[in-house]
């Protein structure tokens, strides 16, 4: 999908209606006993680091969501009991974390106890007041240490109606996000034709974080992963990378506020040329990252460009319809190149040299390093991700529906690079910190980005996407 924020993602005024979950809901979750499955690394590593930035007097709200139309003015009846159908799909959507001490523990609420409350917030004509009251919604809603961290919404018009989830990111990531409207959307148009389902089942991340930290918790200090975890932030001078050029940050300074830049970087035809040329040295995702490591040697001057590169974990089909965040990475060192190519080539060496580091969670290895790392900042490090989201059930229509995942910017100090393949070419959207040199320095790089992909396949004449960037 088109990542934005909730500014850019074509809100338009109607009634606003929303759901969460129930009183009686929340009291059954409050009765629950502990469940003994414990939170994966990342989800724990990101409630910590949640709670150790709101002790510093900050609220950073880290929600992400999704929002696309369905269409003519919708059901609510219909709607709402979709939405708890989708919900009870997903486990780790009723499952939350308790503190005991200093320790985490899990409960999880059993489906037959889950409801709705739906509430009639009122008409918003003004898109920009509904804007602002959605984001502070959801910030309130989809808060990383409050429980329920779940909200649907829907703004309500005679041709149609959008529909919005958030969720605090320790239940979804990037692919859950993508598979949100094409579900609801078949939950829908099949309950309105009386055809109504629950849907297929999907995996639990419950259980997949559960074995997940069993695996992690069976290594220690000796394990391989380790060791070359160790050896690389040690050429990192003991922390973990940031993105190697000057966003005017001094040290010491409070966690800066975050700006967003989007839009469309190539057309269909121009990604699919720059596809070509990568596809024998490991395709595109190897292309992104080879022109960014050329691209910050030219902006910083480093001698290497070094990023941690996430990965997904769903090794398993079961997993391949879960929400969760199914995220690991692993790191790479790439050497200033001559060009493209030897760029393309480095990358290549390291991705299959190191992707099998993402099999461990980085925040089990920096506990096993006894290392604590930027417990301040909600982002460890800086990345930059690519998707190919074209296999995405329903990806083809999602211009025509208006699908967006959503990402809360508010305040952070890294760099946070997302590029997708859509039908369309390929978005670009990065948030970054809010100074006047990121901004310059961040331009010149998506800028830089734009004009390598495009000039490096021989291919003749292609109509190439504009620049449309906000």
């Amino acid at each position: 999908m088109r990542i934005s924020d909730i500014q850019r993602c074509e809100v338009r005024p109607g009634r606003l209606v929303e759901w969460t979950f129930s009183p009686a809901t929340i009291a059954a979750a409050a009765a629950l006993p502990p469940d003994p499955r414990p939170p994966a690394y990342i989800q724990e590593s990101h409630i910590r680091t949640a709670r150790s930035v709101r002790e510093d007097g900050l609220f950073v709200p880290t929600w992400l969501g999704a929002a696309f139309d369905l269409p003519g003015r919708a059901d609510l009846d219909v709607l709402e009991r979709v939405l708890r159908d989708w919900t009870l799909r997903h486990e780790t959507l009723r499952s939350g974390f308790r503190w005991s001490g200093d320790d985490m523990h899990r409960f999880t609420l059993d489906g037959r106890d889950v409801s709705l409350r739906r509430e009639v917030v009122g008409d918003f004509a003004d898109a920009g007041a509904l804007i602002r009251y959605l984001q502070d919604r959801f910030d309130v809603a989809a808060d990383a240490l409050g429980w329920p961290n779940l909200i649907f919404a829907a703004v309500v018009r005679d041709d149609s109606t959008s529909v919005y989830m958030a969720s605090d990111h320790t239940n979804v990531d990037a692919y859950s996000l993508q598979r949100v409207p094409d579900e609801i959307h078949e939950l829908y148009t099949a309950a309105v034709s009386g055809n109504a389902a629950a849907g297929p089942s999907a995996g639990s991340y419950v259980d997949f974080c559960q074995q997940e930290r069993a695996d992690a918790d069976g290594i220690d200090d000796t394990h391989a992963i380790v060791s070359r975890w160790r050896e690389f932030i040690g050429r990192c001078d003991g922390r973990l990378p940031e993105f190697p050029v000057d966003l005017g940050l001094r040290p010491g300074d409070e966690l800066p506020t975050q700006k967003l830049m989007c839009g469309p970087l190539l057309d269909a035809d121009a990604a699919a040329a720059f596809e070509t040329h990568c596809r024998p040295y490991g395709g595109s995702l190897v292309g992104v990252l080879a022109a960014t490591s050329l691209i910050v040697h030219e902006l910083g001057g480093q001698p290497y460009y070094r990023t941690v590169v996430p990965f997904h974990t769903r090794v398993k089909s079961a997993w391949s319809d879960s929400v969760g965040w199914y995220v690991g990475g692993a790191p790479i060192e790439v050497p200033a190149a001559r060009d493209f190519d030897s760029a393309l080539t480095a990358v290549r060496s390291e991705l299959r040299a190191n992707r099998s580091l993402a099999r461990i969670p980085l925040a089990r290895v920096l506990r096993l390093l006894g290392a604590d790392f930027r417990p301040t900042s909600p982002d460890m490090y800086s990345i930059v991700s690519y998707m190919d989201a074209r296999v995405v059930p329903g990806s083809a229509r999602w211009a025509e529906k208006k699908a967006y995942g959503l990402i809360r910017v508010s305040r952070g100090d890294q760099v946070c690079v997302w590029v997708n393949r859509l039908h369309e070419g390929l978005w670009f959207a990065c948030r970054y910190p809010d100074t006047e040199v990121a901004h310059k320095n961040v331009r010149r790089y998506v800028e830089g980005l734009r004009e390598l992909i495009v000039s490096t396949p021989e291919r003749g004449h292609l109509r190439v996407a504009e620049p449309a960037f906000s």
